[in-house]
């Protein structure tokens, strides 16, 4: 059998989490579930510092699932941190995240992916819009003000960008400009580059176990200063310039120089 990392990969699944070591299997379980037979993909956890068990219940499946892989940060980065390294680690042209915590139901995976491949090369973002949230009653009033806000400012046409059900091509996110809280811009930023978004509709679950570990306060503040960023970033964009390159002409060789068009 072919080592793991040279078996051929179509889609690489990023789940981010930290100290969430009792919703380790169970979410595996259902990602196998969702996509096992339909690509050839590979399961990509990022450890973002855990001081529980989360590494090592990673470790006891990993034994058993050679298509799961787990990346650790030394000390915990962040949400938008464990996100980008996944994404940088991935082996998959298409690139499916979801939270660790249970809320995002796999099931809804091969729509978001679906999604993208059927874009071909128009869509740089397949994003899940949650309905029938679970959450408290503030966490969902937070919310629904933050998405307002960035909508009147960045006019990204996208009601919920917090959702961690989403799908892109994995040259389009690591051609975005990196900052923290960049997967909460993601609609905005790929509108930026001329690229389309998919929406797919997915229905909010309750955690299985736990309780949040990106907080409120994790994201007020940079989300207010990022907000500022993003809009200066918009309205900074140039148009991408159309570059072809003039062949010389071959002495003896009849014709007239080539034009290469680069992409």
């Amino acid at each position: 059998m072919p080592a793991p990392d040279q078996i051929p990969v179509a889609v690489s699944i990023v789940v981010p989490v930290r100290n969430e070591a009792d919703n380790i299997a169970p979410l595996i379980a259902e990602i196998a579930a969702a996509l096992d037979g339909r690509w050839a993909y590979e399961i990509v956890y990022v450890n973002d510092g855990s001081t529980d068990a989360t590494g090592e219940r990673l470790s006891a499946v990993m034994a058993r699932r050679p298509n799961l892989r787990q990346l650790r940060h030394a000390v915990s980065s962040g949400q938008s941190a464990a996100v980008r390294s996944g994404v940088r680690a991935a082996r998959g042209a298409i690139v499916a995240t979801l939270d660790g915590d249970g809320q995002n139901n796999p099931a809804f995976l091969p729509d978001l992916i679906a999604a993208v491949e059927s874009g071909n090369g128009r869509v740089g973002l397949a994003a899940g819009q949650r309905v029938g949230r679970k959450d408290t009653g503030f966490k969902k009033l937070q919310s629904r003000i933050a998405n307002a806000v960035r909508g009147i400012i960045l006019r990204d046409g996208t009601r919920d960008t917090g959702c961690g059900l989403k799908a892109f091509p994995r040259e389009v996110f690591l051609a975005m400009p990196y900052f923290d809280g960049l997967h909460r811009f993601l609609p905005a930023l790929v509108r930026r580059e001329g690229l389309a978004i998919a929406y797919v509709d997915v229905v909010d679950r309750p955690r299985h176990s736990g309780v949040s570990n990106y907080g409120f306060f994790d994201r007020l503040w940079i989300g207010i200063m990022d907000l500022a960023g993003v809009w200066w970033l918009i309205r900074r964009k140039k148009p991408t310039p159309v570059v072809t390159e003039v062949v010389a002409e071959v002495p003896g060789v009849t014709g007239v120089p080539g034009v290469t068009e680069v992409k």
